[in-house]
């Protein structure tokens, strides 16, 4: 999907002249640490410290689309075994929630930073990766469309009680998310709009809804396309997603979470057959979760300088987040009175 919005689409003064800099930094802070409280509270998780590198050849790693290629290198005092840098920590997370003695209904949340080099940089994208991960433990029997559905409405108002404290603070800000969230599989959406794009698709619910949740992404809709590529190894296809907002900035849909209910043994063997991966059955991740050592879990994550971009109304990610950028983007947006950071 284009990661990118056309500049002539943008409202640059709403984005340039509603908080400086320094107001900007503040703000973000004061953002975080309320989402932090909500989404915690909500979900009854606690807070854990996550790693920045894993060992390759585990299969803990998230592998994302699976053409992706990991940050490698090894260490002088580790030996020869290559070391990577995590792209996401949907299978690790999993992991630390057995290791730790998590219980039913008890999750944890971390500040997970990541480096995709292969990301399409953009308004909305850069190589370097900051949100929210999380996860939470539940019983097989709770792998439902229901306990996705409840949970997709927990982060939602979590969210939004975000947003209502930020805009106590900030007359500056208007309330933008819609009251409720819409639910919405991806071939529903095929069906609505054959003739669009997936992007052009999320682009017309998000407009119509304010706020929708595409369910179903992964595996091949009728049409013989897939919505959106999905790893086979974390998220159940038939029961995951992402919330995706209106953003009256950029003028398009914004995905401001992925996430699901993770694959259980059928699910995993089926859809590492569908993807031509099987072979990963045999890493130290799949084998685990094959001999019921893992628990079962619903996961995902929450971008944060996504929601920091969305709420206090950015036009670039650059504006929240300090990263690198291409020389021409640096240039294009400071002839618009823009500071990437």
């Amino acid at each position: 999907m284009n990661p990118s919005v056309s500049l002539s689409e943008i409202d640059f003064r709403d984005s340039a002249n509603k908080l400086n800099v320094k107001e900007t930094y503040s703000a973000i802070h004061q953002l975080k640490q309320t989402f932090e409280k909500e989404l915690s509270s909500a979900l009854n998780l606690t807070y854990i410290e996550a790693p920045l590198i894993v060992f390759s050849g585990t299969g803990v790693n998230d592998n994302l689309n699976g053409s992706e290629t990991p940050v490698r290198f090894t260490a002088s005092d580790i030996g020869e075994q290559s070391i990577e840098i995590v792209h996401s920590l949907a299978k690790w997370k999993r992991m630390a929630l057995q290791r730790s003695g998590f219980s039913n209904g008890e999750g944890l949340f971390t500040r997970m930073n990541a480096i995709r080099r292969d990301e399409i940089v953009g308004n909305h994208h850069s190589i370097y990766v900051d949100q929210w991960d999380w996860e939470r433990v539940i019983s097989h029997e709770e792998r439902t469309l229901g306990t996705l559905r409840q949970t997709v409405e927990t982060i939602y108002n979590a969210i939004k009680n975000t947003e209502k404290q930020l805009n106590e603070r900030y007359a500056c800000f208007a309330n933008k998310l819609a009251e409720t969230i819409t639910f919405v599989t991806s071939q529903q959406l095929e069906d609505e709009y054959p003739n669009l794009t997936p992007k052009e698709r999320e682009n017309e619910a998000a407009r119509q809804y304010g706020a929708v949740f595409v369910m179903q992404i992964g595996g091949l809709l009728k049409s013989g396309i897939r919505h959106d590529g999905r790893s086979p190894d974390y998220d159940d296809w038939s029961l995951n997603g992402d919330i995706l907002v209106w953003n009256p900035v950029l003028k398009s849909a914004f995905e401001l979470s992925s996430m699901g209910i993770r694959v259980d043994e059928a699910s995993l063997e089926l859809q590492l057959g569908l993807a031509g991966c099987s072979e990963r059955m045999e890493l130290d991740f799949h084998r685990a979760l094959m001999a019921g050592e893992l628990p079962y879990t619903i996961g995902g994550g929450i971008g944060q300088s996504r929601l920091c971009m969305f709420l206090l109304e950015k036009a670039h990610i650059g504006q929240v987040q300090a990263s690198i950028w291409p020389e021409r983007i640096v240039n294009e947006y400071k002839g618009l009175g823009i500071t990437l950071l």
